[in-house]
């Protein structure tokens, strides 16, 4: 295409709004910091390219026209990471303001009442968000969303810790930045010197617009270090399953969830075979994509005959948190006939969350029977079921 002027791809039409707003979706950088093979705004990010994030929201808000300002050359890249979507795409330049600058011209003919000018690097976009920037322009020329410093800060200096800022004069501003469309068009073609502002605000600023403020959302994170990725690639849930079975038999002891319970048969096996927590640390390396417990402890390894199954629990919840994760929730359910679990019950969920490292409120033990149904039914042995869910930690 022509990389001079402006292509639409087509899709479906945006829903029509109260008050007619277009968007500007800066994405003409190179994105060199983040590591990617591609430009950042084109590299995959939860599943898509990370500029079709933002534009599909914006879409959804019913703003429209969207113009995507690509770097030159990048118009096969832009059209595979947009395809469907009914945008124009744009040739950036030099600089973000003077790529918004010609995002702006590429939009005076359509003669928006406002403009959303948001970084595709930004690909969350919360509605809510959207929302009350639109709110803001009824009464004001222009709007950014912030949110406030909470670490405390300092002035650097090559020797060393300079003065401390005072934090709470300070606000971390993000985008989308809403502008009415004319004062913002205005704005930049009477910026003076080098087109080098940092953001719109500043433009608007310099021209004598009062900018106003609006509650940022945290998930207006900015992708700009490959970390910013890496993490993006682990699912921040991850849910797993685990099922065991165990014959009961005489003269063993019987083991269930970490306690040991007086009955007259225990449960047979290589370890204490404690049949819930097996199930359990299944649900667990499933959760991870782990294997199973017999990959771990393999039976025909001598030195787990007899082992407390506590200590595969607390090795399941090791390699929980070396990838990252922590337990949302574990759910275990015990099938038989006999022993009575109730009474149990509660001593249970303490020592399970206590080989876990976690509040005994994320922790649940239930029993049921088979209505004598079964190998469970006749008392022949104990089965269990185990659900966990795992949540990526952050930091």
């Amino acid at each position: 295409m022509d990389m001079s002027g402006t292509e639409t791809l087509s899709g479906a039409a945006a829903p029509p709004m109260a008050a007619p707003m277009a968007a500007i979706v800066v994405a003409a950088g190179q994105g060199l910091r983040a590591g990617q093979a591609l430009p950042k705004q084109f590299a995959l990010w939860r599943g898509k390219p990370v500029v079709r994030h933002s534009v599909e929201t914006l879409l959804r808000a019913g703003v429209a026209p969207v113009v995507v300002m690509i770097p030159q050359g990048a118009g096969a890249l832009a059209e595979a990471a947009l395809a469907g979507l009914d945008v124009r795409l744009t040739a950036g330049g030099a600089t973000r303001q003077q790529s918004v600058c010609l995002g702006l011209s590429a939009l005076e003919a359509d003669r928006p009442a406002h403009v959303l000018i948001h970084d595709a690097a930004r690909p969350l976009l919360p509605m809510a968000v959207i929302a009350r920037l639109r709110a803001a322009l009824a009464d004001h020329d222009a709007a950014i969303p912030v949110l406030p410093v909470v670490d405390s800060l300092i002035h650097a200096d090559g020797a060393g810790m300079g003065q401390p800022a005072d934090r709470n004069a300070l606000r971390r501003v993000q985008t989308p930045q809403a502008f009415r469309f004319p004062a913002i068009l205005a704005a930049h073609r009477a910026w003076p010197g080098a087109a080098d502002a940092g953001d719109d605000a500043q433009v608007a600023r310099a021209a004598g617009i009062t900018v106003a403020l609006v509650e940022g959302d945290e998930a207006l994170h900015k992708l700009t270090f490959a970390a910013d990725f890496t993490a993006a690639a682990a699912p921040p849930v991850r849910i797993g399953t685990g099922y065991d079975v165990h014959r009961l038999a005489d003269g063993e002891e019987l083991w269930l969830c970490g306690v040991k319970i007086e009955h007259e048969q225990g449960l047979e096996g290589h370890s204490d075979a404690d049949v819930a927590i097996h199930a359990l640390v299944d649900a667990l390396l499933g959760a991870l994509g782990a294997g199973d417990i017999g990959r771990h402890f393999p039976p025909s390894d001598p030195q787990w005959r007899g082992a407390s199954s506590g200590r595969f629990l607390t090795h399941a919840a090791g390699l929980v948190a070396e990838a990252g994760y922590r337990l949302g929730n574990a759910d275990v359910t015990i099938v038989c006939e006999a022993p009575k679990i109730g009474p149990h019950r509660e001593a249970m969920r303490a020592r399970l969350a206590e080989l876990l490292g976690v509040d005994i409120g994320a922790v649940s033990v239930k029993a049921t029977t088979t209505e004598r149904l079964g190998f469970t039914g006749r008392g022949e042995g104990i089965a269990a079921q185990a659900v966990a869910s795992l949540l990526r930690s952050e930091g």
